[in-house]
């Protein structure tokens, strides 16, 4: 899946086919994040498969790849504290063993021994990340602020806040000069301003002197304490459509899973179901067109793919229903097929008898082959 997705455009379905097809057979991905994220996909030491900074749409591939050839493998190792006796005393914790790579997280491990209790205990390094905050990724990397807000809302910059909404606020906040919206409030400004009472500075003071830079710890603290988001979070819907918009993909929840409620009650069957129906049953299935085939020797019979969160199902399109429902067949992102099932030499397809466009909230461009 790796090798197919880094090597794309190519084969017959789409990227965010492949991830569900991969999904569904249990393979798991992981998405992107500015801290962790390679340009291409790669295997991540738990067998998860990364998504790349290729996948998002609108990042220029030399920012990309500045921001993946930043150090994504610093680690940070916690000060020794014993669990046991609570003491932090380091000439009485002495390292026994350093691993470069632990076989269970694949981070760095070290070893302690406590001669105060005799005491053994193991600490893993931590991932310190490439980037402290959105700003620092806004000075080193120079993004646009197109580029930014994307990443924001496909859920790249959540390393630095809990929710995408979130991080597209900071975007804002990092990438616009301070307005009236995000001047300091009344109670700062007053407090910045001298008070009459005071003292008047000495004369001495007032000679110029040279700047010093400010420490990076400082940095870090002055941006920490932005104000929160006012904008309220994404629900499950929202972040489909913003992944489908940033990437064209997904790896949370298929479409068609966030309506499988209201479809099951119109009597529609998931793809997985049909295998076990009869064949000449009649049938109804829904899902998101990926693929519509009319070869010049079908003698005009269309043949579609829909895909829900279960798998694909094969429908055939007779050339006078083709003639009727062109619209829906050719322009409708989600079809709901209403048909006659028939098995063929372990083929299963849908011989449909009625073709109707549904609403969908976010889909890819489906394949077309005439």
């Amino acid at each position: 899946y790796t090798a197919l997705l880094n090597n794309q455009p190519m084969g017959f379905y789409h990227p965010a086919t492949l991830v569900k097809d991969g999904q569904r057979r249990g393979v798991r991905f992981h998405p992107i994040d500015v801290q962790t994220s390679d340009w291409c996909c790669r295997v991540e030491p738990d067998g998860a498969i990364r998504l790349g900074f290729m996948y998002v749409n609108g990042l220029r591939k030399e920012a990309g790849q500045a921001m993946a050839a930043f150090d994504r493998a610093k680690t940070v190792t916690p000060p020794p504290l014993c669990a046991k006796c609570g003491s932090d005393d380091e000439s009485m914790i002495e390292v026994v063993r350093e691993e470069s790579a632990d076989r269970e997280s694949g981070m760095p491990a070290r070893t302690y021994f406590c001669n105060t209790c005799a005491h053994e205990w193991t600490v893993h390094a931590q991932p310190a990340g490439r980037f402290t905050s959105i700003e620092d990724i806004t000075r080193r990397t120079g993004l646009r602020r197109d580029e930014l807000t994307t990443l924001a809302g496909i859920g790249a910059l959540n390393a630095f806040t809990d929710e995408r909404r979130s991080a597209l606020w900071q975007v804002e906040q990092a990438v616009r000069p301070a307005g009236e919206l995000f001047e300091p409030g009344d109670d700062e400004a007053q407090s910045a301003k001298p008070s009459a009472e005071s003292p008047r500075p000495k004369a001495q003071s007032q000679t110029p002197k040279a700047q010093v830079p400010e420490p990076e710890s400082q940095i870090t603290n002055r941006e920490s304490r932005m104000p929160p988001s006012p904008l309220p979070v994404m629900n499950e819907g929202e972040r489909l459509q913003a992944d489908y918009a940033g990437t064209g993909l997904t790896i949370g929840p298929h479409p068609m899973a966030l309506r499988r409620g209201e479809m099951a009650l119109r009597g529609v069957m998931r793809a997985a179901d049909l295998p076990q129906t009869r064949d000449g049953r009649r049938v109804r299935v829904a899902g998101m067109v990926i693929t519509r085939q009319r070869p010049g020797t079908a003698k005009g019979f269309v043949f579609l793919t829909l895909e829900d969160e279960t798998g694909i199902s094969n429908i055939i399109v007779r050339p006078d229903l083709f003639d009727r429902e062109r619209m829906a067949v050719v322009g409708q992102p989600f079809l709901l097929v209403d048909g006659v099932l028939q098995h063929q030499d372990g083929v299963l397809s849908v011989r449909a008898e009625r073709v109707q466009g549904i609403e969908g909230s976010a889909s890819v461009e489906a394949h077309d082959f005439y």
